[in-house]
């Protein structure tokens, strides 16, 4: 069947629209990724357009050139391991017996509301910091990681996507003699690879981009996460980690130029995955969108 004229013509403006609205979307980013290679007088005199003006590295010499920023990054790559580990198996094992109907596990819904209460209502920060002391998890990995190991948006995303597949499959299951545990990782896992890499892309973003955590549970600098990092010698300007070599260093550079670096050094490892998740990640959003 032919297109129309008029048809051809709608299609080629939606793909001329969409084309130009990706490019300026990129806009602001290359802009960013000019002023982190320009030097400070530059930025501050607003001289940057899309292209680096008076051309350094000065700004990723200053964040990436002490083994203060390898020990950061380190303590980062081993969150968003074991963060993504840890959040993506509770994930799916809390999720799964929340998408059963009320006759399969009773007290389900008393059981979602109550993880559902916990969008709407929280202690705060002060009782949130002083149940992590108490259970002794200041100043390690594990109190950047197990407190946010459930995030409950996620549960809800998973949860109508395991509602969302054939019930014929559990019950086939069961016939054949498979428990929970078995249908859920033999059959049910394998066939949630759009949600479940859609899930994992939103945990490996919270645990990579998270500071405030890592300012407040840290007691020693060298244990703070490369954000946490970041954030003291680019916003505060922490003396505690610029040398005497640092001084000349840092009149090369403006805040303005320091944010841009810091805006591309953290978001190289997302950016680096996110190829691979993407063309996941609009069908495991869709259908594991709210259901009626």
């Amino acid at each position: 069947m032919r297109m129309s004229a008029s048809r051809k013509s709608f299609i080629a403006f939606n793909y001329i629209f969409l084309a130009l609205l990706s490019l300026l979307c990129l806009f602001p980013l290359i802009h960013m990724l000019a002023l982190s290679f320009s030097s400070g007088a530059a930025a501050a005199a607003g001289k940057v357009g899309l292209w680096p003006v008076e051309f350094t590295t000065a700004a990723y010499k200053n964040i990436m050139n002490k083994p203060q920023y390898l020990t950061a990054f380190g303590v980062s790559v081993q969150r968003l391991a074991l963060g993504t580990l840890i959040g993506m198996v509770l994930t799916i094992i809390t999720a799964y017996p929340l998408s059963k109907e009320n006759r399969s596990f009773q007290f389900r819904t008393v059981y979602a509301w109550f993880f559902v209460f916990t969008i709407l209502f929280g202690g705060g920060l002060v009782p949130w910091f002083m149940t992590i002391r108490q259970l002794g998890l200041m100043d390690s990995i594990w109190a950047l990681v197990l407190p946010g190991a459930v995030s409950v948006f996620n549960v809800i995303l998973l949860l109508n996507f395991y509602r969302g597949l054939p019930k014929e499959l559990d019950e086939s299951a069961r016939m054949d003699g498979a428990g929970h545990f078995r249908t859920l990782w033999s059959i049910i896992v394998p066939l949630s690879k759009p949600a479940l890499a859609t899930v994992g892309l939103f945990t490996m973003v919270l645990h990579w981009n998270s500071w405030f955590d890592g300012l407040i549970l840290m007691n020693r600098p060298e244990h703070y996460p490369l954000q946490s990092f970041l954030q003291t010698i680019v916003i505060q300007r922490d003396m505690r980690f610029i040398g005497a070599d640092d001084v000349e260093l840092l009149k090369q550079i403006s805040d303005r130029t320091s944010s841009a670096a810091q805006i591309f050094v953290a978001s190289v490892p997302i950016l680096l995955v996110y190829p691979f998740l993407q063309r996941f990640f609009i069908k495991g959003i869709v259908m594991g969108s709210v259901k009626e």
